[in-house]
């Protein structure tokens, strides 16, 4: 079963509805005995990084999650701010983030022409380390993108997937049972789906 958290951050309808479409069991939860009893976890974020981390803080589940992820080796996938959060904070704002990967989130240079934030489909390459998540992925790969702000992880073995908008970035990270993903799995209809399918089905 996989517990999609629950933390008054984001649409978390569209992530359990695609993964109902793959078969996946799921639930939207902040109930620390259904996470308890999660063989994956996603950790969803929409909006500002400080309201994010705030709120997982203040869901009582933050102790459990750490457990879960760094102690039973949970496999997690963050999305988004969700992904974000993984790191040790964000130009964004000033909370510092869970540490679980050794990253940084960098906001987009300004650049002639470029616009922030970086919203819509965007092609995405395989990172320089194969990762089970996304070793399947078609070469055509493209997800949606909506961010100002983006990964940058100190490893660049870390990379799992990258992306270009005025510079390359890392598009998405995984670090043993711990994957992070900047754009939308759930907004990106087959790519998305292939993705969340790799995921429910034990890739990492």
């Amino acid at each position: 079963m996989i517990a999609v958290i629950d933390y008054d951050i984001g649409n978390l309808a569209a992530i359990a509805n695609m993964l109902n479409r793959l078969g996946a069991p799921c639930v939207i939860t902040a109930d620390p005995a259904l996470v308890e009893a999660a063989d994956k976890i996603i950790l969803p974020g929409n909006g500002a990084f400080d309201a994010c981390v705030r709120g997982i803080r203040s869901s009582g589940l933050l102790d459990l999650l750490s457990h879960k992820v760094l102690v039973q080796r949970t496999p997690l996938l963050g999305i988004c701010v969700g992904a974000q959060m993984l790191g040790h904070g964000s130009e964004e704002g000033k909370e510092p983030g869970l540490g679980w990967i050794d990253m940084q989130v960098r906001r987009f240079p300004r650049l002639p022409g470029l616009r922030v934030p970086h919203m819509g489909w965007c092609h995405v390459d395989k990172g320089p380390v194969p990762s089970a998540l996304v070793q399947d992925l078609a070469d055509d790969a493209r997800f949606y993108f909506v961010h100002s702000y983006y990964l940058a992880p100190a490893d660049p073995q870390a990379v799992m997937l990258s992306a270009t908008y005025g510079i390359e970035f890392a598009a998405g990270v995984h670090q043993g049972n711990i994957a992070g993903v900047q754009f939308h799995p759930e907004k990106s209809h087959r790519f998305g789906k292939a993705l969340l399918a790799q995921f429910a089905q034990g890739a990492i």
